[in-house]
């Protein structure tokens, strides 16, 4: 069957938007495709710094025909409606229609529409155009004389050249006929702009491919990358270092080249007095190159590499001199703004922060730092942190915001405050904090250990999560403006990940009494609110990680249960007693008596608490039932006082055969109105004894 190759070649495309252009124009010619009957066999799109290109395998020549019959009217309808019928379905007369029986609803009339299908070359010449005039780029642009026109075309940057073929591979292929903007779509494409600028004429998809990499053009993003590193990782070992890599920068680097040249550079020795981190954003944001570092060390190296564009005679001299020249003075900028940061020590710059508003209903950042730090006083004590180390890291954590090298590179932000509270003698565990409070971020992200930092960051985010749901800035489906679902994630992590017991409820009523008082005065149910989302949160990372969310819902329904690390080790209990025979006999047995009550409780508008009448007792097995209740109330509610939750479900699991034989002999609905009520409040018991552990009646199954 025929492939489709389509081109449109232009000026440079901004590197961050070619991956999602090139999935978008997959997407929206295949969709099409679809739509339009022409199932393909395969699609791949690829994406340079001034093309976008697809090939579409496997489509067919033609379109299927259309076979469709339309019911009409009634024989007896009106004339009007015939008529109706007669223009929709594209009939000449009524007699080209035919009649369809229905002894029920009456005689009608059915028109049998046939449509040939198209040629697909046809139908391609009619979709690209709109495909091309409607495509998404984030921002665009018009130009030329033609943009003072209306209806002309916008495109990311201009577009010059349109080649779109379709053929059989045995075959000369046909160009697709179409124009957009004056552009008529054809054969010829472009190599590389200074390398092999001259046209090429293309035919299908290998063709054209294997002639754009003769052109100094490689089509294939992955395939740049892969040069790209592999070059980088080389010329840094021939001279003693390693790569430090960067798959972002790769990405963003193998967009802005369609014939990646690897070359290194160096750099004065005297700048690696610098943090590295800071040499690294530095070269990085400005020049968009790679750094190298000694494997032996791990420190940096004065060198680094780039990835150019063109073959120069001079083996790349040229190019690496004049970056050479823009590193050395962006590296003379960033040394000065460091200096220039370590003559301020972090505790005088806090003043600046009480006129930095931090919401406008939240007050300022000084004001959220000192509720920051209260907290952390609170907290330091349940995770093992000295109180004044976690005050002081608290109030010192935000300081370097106000720093010259965190203004020009705000991603190293905590960092730097990690290495100016070294620098100016602070304690290791507060500096550390200034530096890990932040995390984790996500959830590839290292969480903090050290005490201290687990107080702050703790602080930090329960600080951020009361505040924006006591003014009711709460995420919604689609939006979550402040990351609040992030910090959620971050405050469980800690806790789990560090085997801490915290009380997040008394946690959460002590931070809403740092809030402004008109704020904290209407937040009198933000604390079961929040646990609730936490239980979302929890549930989400649970279900990752191969968890039943239901289960965690039939612990977190539980009175009191506000301690994450206990929830977790209840769900895994849980998990693992379900999975035996004993526990899906038991859940069966409990769900039975849920619902039986369920339909008591609302034939007779009222409760069955209380305890059951022994002296109404008429058969063993409710005998054996209601001792083995007794039991299992004490020896489980014993076990999970002392947090044995395996023990507690072994217990449990003592239930199954006294209920079963309980189902299986005892008739609820007894005649006798005391006899029924006493039953089915020993059923109540059941469901009283399983909440010992979970409520059962979550349970899924």
């Amino acid at each position: 069957m025929p492939d489709l190759l389509l081109e449109l070649f232009s000026e440079e495309i901004p590197a961050r938007m070619q991956s999602k252009a090139a999935d978008d124009l997959r997407r929206m010619v295949t969709d099409r495709l679809v739509a339009e009957g022409l199932v393909y066999e395969g699609a791949k799109a690829f994406a340079t710094p001034r093309r976008l290109a697809l090939t579409v395998h496997g489509i067919p020549v033609r379109q299927p025909d259309l076979k469709d019959e339309r019911r009409g009217p009634r024989l007896e309808a009106p004339a009007a409606a015939i008529a109706g019928f007669l223009k929709a379905a594209g009939l000449g007369s009524i007699e080209e229609a035919k009649i369809q029986r229905d002894p029920k609803k009456g005689d009608f009339y059915v028109a049998l529409i046939e449509k040939p299908g198209r040629a697909s070359i046809d139908v391609l010449a009619d979709i690209l155009p709109v495909i091309i005039r409607t495509f998404p780029w984030p921002k665009s642009m018009r130009w030329g004389a033609r943009s003072a026109k209306p209806g002309s075309l916008s495109w990311v940057r201009p577009l010059h050249a349109i080649t779109a073929t379709f053929g059989l591979e045995t075959e000369e292929p046909d160009v697709v006929n179409f124009s957009v903007d004056g552009i008529e779509a054809g054969q010829t494409t472009f190599g590389h702009r200074f390398m092999a600028p001259a046209a090429i004429n293309v035919r299908r998809f290998e063709d054209y491919e294997a002639k754009l990499l003769n052109a100094k053009v490689v089509l294939d993003p992955q395939r740049r990358k892969d040069a790209i590193v592999t070059d980088a990782r080389q010329l840094a070992f021939a001279q003693g270092f390693e790569l430090v890599e960067d798959p972002a920068l790769l990405d963003e680097v193998a967009g802005l080249v369609e014939w990646p040249v690897v070359l290194m550079g160096s750099f004065d020795n005297d700048f690696l007095s610098i943090p590295g981190e800071v040499i690294r954003a530095t070269i990085r944001n400005n020049q968009k190159c790679f750094v190298v570092r000694d494997p032996k060390s791990g420190k940096l190296a004065n060198k680094f590499v780039l990835a150019a564009n063109v073959e120069t005679a001079d083996g790349g001299k040229t190019i690496v001199g004049g970056n050479e020249r823009v590193i050395r003075a962006r590296l003379s900028d960033a040394k000065f703004f460091y200096e220039t940061d370590l003559k301020t020590r972090l505790e005088d710059r806090l003043p600046k922060f009480d006129s930095i508003v931090f919401h406008e209903k939240l007050g300022t950042q000084g004001e959220r730092i000192a509720r920051i730090e209260r907290l952390a006083a609170e907290i330091a004590p349940l995770v093992g942190a000295d109180v004044e180390k976690a005050k002081r890291a608290a109030r010192l954590a935000k300081a370097d915001l106000l720093t010259e090298v965190v203004g020009e590179f705000p991603e190293l932000q905590g960092l730097m405050g990690k290495y100016y509270a070294l620098a100016q003698g602070q304690d290791p565990a507060i500096a550390a904090a200034c530096e890990e409070h932040y995390r984790p971020q996500g959830p590839n992200d290292d969480v903090p250990t050290n005490p201290v930092s687990v107080a702050v960051a703790l602080s930090d985010k329960i600080d951020t999560l009361v505040g924006f749901w006591a003014i009711d800035e709460k995420p919604t489906g689609s939006k979550d403006p402040y990351a609040l679902r992030r910090a959620a994630l971050g405050v469980i992590r800690l806790i789990l990940e560090n085997v801490l017991r915290l009380p997040l409820v008394k946690i959460t009523k002590f931070a809403i009494g740092g809030l402004p008082e008109k704020h904290a005065a209407h937040a009198t149910t933000l604390p079961l609110d929040l646990l609730s989302f936490f239980a979302d949160r929890l549930k989400v990372q649970l279900r990752e990680q191969g968890a039943r969310h239901d289960l965690v819902d039939a612990v977190f329904s539980l009175e009191g249960q506000d301690d994450l690390l206990m929830i977790v080790r209840r769900v895994e209990a849980l998990a693992a007693f379900l999975d035996t025979d004993d526990g899906k006999n038991l859940l069966a047995g409990t769900k039975r008596a849920s619902n039986i009550l369920a339909i008591e409780e609302r034939r007779d508008k009222r409760t069955f608490d209380g305890a059951p009448d022994v002296a109404l007792y008429s058969l063993a097995e409710e005998k054996a039932l209601a001792k083995a209740i007794d039991q299992v109330k004490a020896q489980a509610g014993a076990a999970v006082a002392r947090e044995d939750f395996a023990g507690a479900m072994s217990v449990m699991a003592t239930l199954r055969p006294p209920v079963d034989a309980f189902f299986d002999k005892v008739r609820v609905n007894d005649d006798d109105p005391k006899v029924r009520e006493n039953r089915l409040k020993l059923l109540n018991q059941i469901r009283t004894a399983t909440r010992a552990v979970a409520d059962f009646s979550k349970i899924e199954g």
